[in-house]
């Protein structure tokens, strides 16, 4: 699957930016991100994990977030630091704030 970070296109379906380093299905990318960072991605991810916000649609896996998540339905367990707003989540959910589930029919 293509992610494409700040412009620049990747192969892999695990993403990590932790700290504003990268990690694409386990093998770190060079350079370090600052400032706002956007995130493309073409499919259906396996998992996403970061430190800051995510927003993005449906993940097969798990979706870690230092903030809030904002995402379609989730595989795996959603667990951020804020708020979360999703569709449906197979596994648990957790949030230090709220959480928000549209489950699909």
């Amino acid at each position: 699957m293509a992610v494409k970070i700040d412009g620049r296109t990747f192969q892999g379906n695990n993403v990590s930016i932790i700290n504003g380093h990268v990690t694409i299905d386990g093998k770190p990318i060079d350079g370090q991100l600052n400032g706002v960072v956007k995130i493309e991605i073409e499919g259906v991810l396996q998992s996403l994990a970061t430190d800051a916000d995510v927003h993005c649609g449906d993940v097969q896996g798990d979706v870690k977030a230092g903030m809030s998540v904002t995402c379609g339905s989730v595989g795996g367990d959603v667990d951020a630091g804020m708020s979360v707003t999703c569709g449906t989540v197979a596994g648990d959910v957790e949030a230090g704030m709220g959480v928000t589930v549209h489950k699909q029919r």
